[in-house]
């Protein structure tokens, strides 16, 4: 990554998200933390923690353990200490990245003197209403897409246009090289693993196990090219998660109907996930509900992979930009089971990406702490 320019004024930024398990929020949270140390500032991430707090901190940002995520009352008594934690800290700016930590922070910043700035992310759709407009109350308000943009502004007609600035996420083109292929040890390593996946194009579906994440139109989709005389394999990448299983033997019945058992494949999270892009024909992403940006589209098209999406919310924002040939209208599963047969034929030309760069993110973020931290 190329370096950040040191700016004249230095800052203690701390960042509030309810934990640093996994997901696009927590990500953007590390990298953020990753280029203010860069630039030299101090920073600092309040969470529950989670399996991400080790390479934060290696990246030299310091994070303080307190559950911000909790929907209880309980949560409610913890606006004190967080309180405490602010004043000993004494930051210039507060970033909540999710609604509960957005309000406990919000409550706690109340009667600091001086007061931190205060920033928020939009980083989802969420159900417009008052516990969700917390995250309008930012004196900065990032939406990491224009639709999202879109959305914020046409739910709540009291914001003020001028506050909500679009930020998109943004991929480390060394860490998703263009073209890339895994090398043959990792390769030999990977469908020894899993050898239901050799023997035809594979189709991976990157998403944590939750029905929203289009699952089961990954299945028909598998089934219906079979009935095409199409044969392809599954990979449902993330899908295994702890609190998930009943909703993991629904995929397996339904996989098991189909008559998929010997093709389909479903893992927990893994930390290899460009080199199982680039072995892959297809990358789908089929949330049945809009996502607000859709980044696993930005590194499938960044290692040179095809993808194939509902057109809806930033996917379909992003497909229309960098990829128009993998959009389908949202839930038309006879359309996306031709498309794929098109992909899989002969999938148009991807060019390197010339933006959703991660410095273009970084930079834009530093550069708007420093906007409000000069008012």
């Amino acid at each position: 990554m190329s370096s950040i320019v040191v700016p004249a004024r230095l800052l203690t930024v701390v960042q509030l998200i309810p934990s640093l398990h996994s997901g696009g929020a927590e990500r953007s949270a590390l990298e953020i933390a990753r280029a203010l140390v860069q630039a030299g500032h101090r920073s600092v991430v309040i969470s529950a923690g989670g399996r991400l707090v080790d390479p934060l901190r290696a990246a030299g940002s310091e994070h303080v353990a307190l559950d911000l995520g909790r929907k209880s009352l309980r949560t409610l008594g913890r606006i004190g200490a967080l309180r405490r934690v602010l004043r000993e800290l004494k930051p210039d700016i507060v970033h909540a990245r999710s609604r509960l930590p957005a309000w406990l922070g919000w409550w706690a910043l109340k009667g600091m003197t001086p007061r931190p700035h205060f920033i928020t992310t939009v980083h989802g759709f969420n159900t417009p209403g008052s516990y969700s407009a917390i995250l309008l109350r930012g004196e900065r308000v990032i939406a990491v897409s224009q639709t999202l943009r879109d959305y914020v502004l046409s739910h709540y007609r009291w914001l003020e246009p001028g506050r909500v600035r679009v930020i998109p996420r943004g991929i480390d083109p060394v860490e998703f090289p263009y073209g890339h292929r895994p090398d043959d040890a990792w390769q030999k390593a990977f469908f020894a693993e899993y050898p239901q996946l050799t023997g035809a194009p594979l189709l991976t579906l990157p998403a944590r196990g939750t029905r929203l994440k289009g699952h089961h139109d990954a299945i028909e989709l598998l089934a219906n090219l079979k009935r095409r005389g199409i044969e392809a394999r599954l990979l449902l990448l993330g899908v295994i998660e702890a609190g998930r299983e009943a909703y993991l033997e629904e995929l397996r019945e339904l996989i098991r109907v189909r008559g998929l058992t010997s093709q389909v494949v479903l893992t927990p999270p893994r930390s290899d996930v460009r080199d199982i892009y680039a072995v892959s024909a297809l990358v789908l992403q089929l949330s049945n509900k809009p996502e607000s940006f859709g980044r696993t589209v930005v590194e499938a098209l960044s290692l040179c992979r095809p993808v194939l999406g509902y057109a809806h919310g930033g996917v379909g924002e992003l497909l229309a930009e960098l990829y128009p040939a993998g959009r389908v209208p949202p839930g038309d599963r006879e359309r996306l089971v031709e498309r794929a047969a098109e992909l899989l034929r002969v999938a148009p030309s991807i060019s390197p990406l010339q933006s959703y760069q991660l410095t273009e993110m970084q930079q834009a973020t530093l550069a708007l702490y420093q906007e409000v931290a000069s008012v």
